[in-house]
C-alpha cells in the first residue's frame, strides 16, 4: 500500500514573501538601463548623427519594455527613456543656461513618460501596435502645443526626412510620417513577441507589415515643383549669410556690426553679378536678425540698407528688429525693400520662443534663472500669415523655429506662398546640433507642401531646398557666404495641404481612445 502524505485544509496557504525594496531595485536595474539605451538610440537618429533606422529601433525597444506592463513601471520606463532622450537631443539649450536645459528636458521627458503608460494599457488590447503608433502621434500631438505654446522639436518624423518614410508627409504631413515610423516600430515589437512564442505565422505577418510600410513610402510620388497656374514659373533667388562676430548669447557684437557683414556680403554678390560669375538675382532674401538695430529709427541703417538695395536693383527681404508696439517691447520682422519705393509690405513672427524671445512669469523666473535678465526686453508677436510679394516671387515667411510648427507653415501655403522662406539666425547655437535639426525640418517641409524651400540664415545653415527634398546648394557654419539658384514658383497643394490638420487629430484622438478603452477594459475585469 503507498504511502501518502495527509494534509491540514484547515492550515492555510502562506503568500509568498514580497521582495525587498533593494531587491525590486536590483530586479528592475537591466529594464531601467534599456529604457536608457533605447532613449539615446531615438537621440542618435536625429541630426547631427542622424542615423534615421535607430528611431524605429527605438520605437521597438519602448514597445516591449512597456508591454503588459504596469502603470507604474510603465512610467519608470517611459521617464528614463523620455529623459535620456530629451536631455541628449536639446542639450544645445545649455547656451542660455543649465538650468534652462535641465528644466526644459525634464517637461518634455513627461509627455514621453505619459505615452508610456498608454503603451502599457493598451498592449492589452487586440491591434495594440496600431494604437501605439497613434499614441506617438498623440504625445507629439499635445508636446507641440503646451506648455506655452509648445515644442516639437523630437518628432519622429523630424528624424526621417531623408528616409523611405518621408514621401508620406506630402500626403498627411509629418503626423502620418510619425505615425508610419511608430507603427514600424511597433509591428516589429510585435513581430519579436509573436517568436518568442513561437507564433511563427503572426511574427512574419508583422515583420512584413513593418517592411511594407517602408516600401509604401517609396511607391508615392515626390514633388516635382510643377503645377504654375499663373505667374512665372520660376525665380532666380540669391542668398545672404552675412555672418555674425562670434556665437553665442552675444551674437551681435557692438551695433551695426551683423547690418554692416549683410551689406558687404550683398555687394560681394553684386560685385561677382557685375564680372558674370553669377547671374542677376531677381530678389534677394536676407536672413532674421540680418539688420540688428530698428531701420527705421536709425537713419545710418537705414541708409546702408537703402544704398546696397538700390545696388543691387532688386527688392531683398531683409530680417530686422524692430521697436514697438511700446518702449517695453520689439518685434522680429522681415521687411520687403523694394529699390525704389523703399521699405514696404513686411511679416511679424507669430510663433514666439519662451525664455528665447519673451520670458513669461518674468519677475518670479529671473530670481531663480539668472540668465533670463539678460533677456532685457520681450518681442511682441505678430498676427497675420508671411504671404509677402518680393519681386515676381510670392514667397510664404516663417521666420526660425516657426518652420517647426505644422500650421504656420501650411498657412504661409495655402494663403499663396509659392516659395517657403525661413529666415533664421541660429547663431546662439552656432556649434550645437540645432542648426541641423533645424535644417531637417527644413527638408522634411519641401516635400510636405511641394514647394522649393530658401533658407537665409545669419552664420549658417542657408540652403536652397527642391520640392522632392533634395538640397541643391547649402552654406558652411561661421562662414560668409552668397548662394544662389533658379527656384520653381508652384500654386498646386499637396494633399497634406488639403487635409490639413485632420489626420493628426484623428490619430491623436484615437490614441487617447484607446488609453480609454483598456482602463474601462481593467476595471470591468476587476469587479
Amino acid at each position: 500500500m503507498p504511502l501518502t502524505l495527509e494534509t491540514d485544509d484547515r492550515v492555510e496557504a502562506q503568500p509568498p514573501a514580497r521582495p525587498s525594496r533593494l531587491a525590486r531595485i536590483r530586479a528592475g536595474l537591466p529594464r531601467t538601463g534599456l529604457a536608457a539605451l533605447c532613449g539615446a538610440l531615438l537621440a542618435l537618429s536625429f541630426p547631427s548623427v542622424g542615423i534615421w533606422p535607430l528611431s524605429i529601433v527605438a520605437v521597438t525597444g519602448l514597445a516591449l519594455l512597456t508591454y503588459r506592463r504596469t502603470l507604474k513601471q510603465a512610467a519608470w520606463t517611459g521617464i528614463v527613456f523620455g529623459a535620456v532622450f530629451m536631455f541628449w537631443l536639446l542639450i544645445w539649450i545649455d547656451v542660455i543656461g543649465y538650468d534652462a536645459w535641465v528644466l526644459l528636458a525634464l517637461a518634455e521627458a513627461v509627455f514621453v513618460m505619459l505615452m508610456a503608460m498608454g503603451q502599457a494599457a493598451v498592449s492589452r488590447l487586440p491591434a495594440w501596435p496600431l494604437w501605439t503608433a497613434c499614441l506617438w502621434v498623440t504625445q507629439e500631438w499635445a508636446r507641440d502645443r503646451v506648455p506655452l505654446g509648445g515644442l516639437p522639436w523630437g518628432r519622429l518624423a523630424f528624424a526621417n526626412t531623408s528616409s523611405p518614410f518621408t514621401p508620406l508627409a506630402a500626403l498627411g504631413g509629418a503626423p502620418l510620417v510619425t505615425f508610419a515610423v511608430a507603427l514600424s516600430g511597433a509591428l516589429l515589437a510585435a513581430a519579436i513577441l509573436a517568436l518568442r512564442a513561437r507564433g511563427r505565422r503572426a511574427g512574419v505577418a508583422c515583420a512584413a507589415g513593418a517592411v511594407a510600410l517602408g516600401v509604401v513610402g517609396y511607391a508615392v510620388p515626390l514633388p516635382t515643383g510643377g503645377d504654375t497656374a499663373g505667374g512665372p514659373a520660376s525665380a532666380e533667388i540669391a542668398l545672404i549669410q552675412g555672418n555674425v562676430p562670434h556665437a553665442g548669447m552675444d551674437f551681435l557684437g557692438r551695433p551695426m556690426q551683423v547690418l554692416g557683414d549683410h551689406v558687404a556680403a550683398t555687394q560681394a554678390l553684386m560685385a561677382k553679378v557685375g564680372a558674370g560669375k553669377m547671374p542677376q538675382p531677381q530678389l534677394v532674401i536676407w536672413p532674421e536678425n540680418s539688420s540688428d538695430v530698428d531701420p527705421y529709427t536709425t537713419p545710418e541703417a537705414y541708409q546702408l540698407i537703402d544704398g546696397v538695395v538700390k545696388q543691387a536693383g532688386v527688392p531683398v527681404l531683409v530680417g530686422a528688429l524692430v521697436d514697438g508696439p511700446d518702449a517695453q517691447h520689439v518685434m522680429n520682422e522681415g521687411i520687403v525693400w523694394d529699390p525704389k519705393t523703399g521699405p514696404g509690405a513686411h511679416y511679424t513672427k507669430q510663433h514666439l520662443v519662451p525664455f528665447g524671445e519673451y520670458v513669461p512669469f518674468r519677475s518670479f523666473l529671473s530670481k531663480y534663472i539668472t540668465e533670463l535678465q539678460r533677456i532685457a526686453v520681450d518681442f511682441s508677436p505678430g498676427d497675420t500669415t508671411g504671404v509677402l510679394q518680393v519681386g515676381p516671387a510670392k514667397v510664404g515667411d516663417v521666420i526660425c523655429f516657426e518652420v517647426a510648427y505644422d500650421g504656420i507653415v501650411r498657412d504661409a501655403v495655402t494663403k499663396g506662398g509659392r516659395v517657403i522662406v525661413v529666415q533664421t539666425n541660429n547663431a546662439t547655437y552656432e556649434h550645437t546640433d540645432q542648426p541641423a535639426q533645424q535644417f531637417a525640418m527644413s527638408r522634411l517641409r519641401a516635400v510636405e507642401h511641394g514647394r522649393s524651400v530658401v533658407i537665409a540664415a545669419t552664420s549658417g545653415i542657408s540652403a536652397v531646398i527642391a520640392p522632392n527634398g533634395s538640397v541643391i546648394e547649402r552654406s558652411q557654419l561661421a562662414t560668409q557666404a552668397e548662394l544662389e539658384a533658379n527656384v520653381p514658383l508652384r500654386d498646386g497643394l499637396t494633399l497634406a495641404d488639403r487635409v490639413g490638420a485632420t489626420p493628426e487629430w484623428a490619430l491623436a484622438l484615437l490614441g487617447l481612445a484607446a488609453c480609454g478603452f483598456a482602463v474601462w477594459q481593467r476595471k470591468r475585469q476587476k469587479t
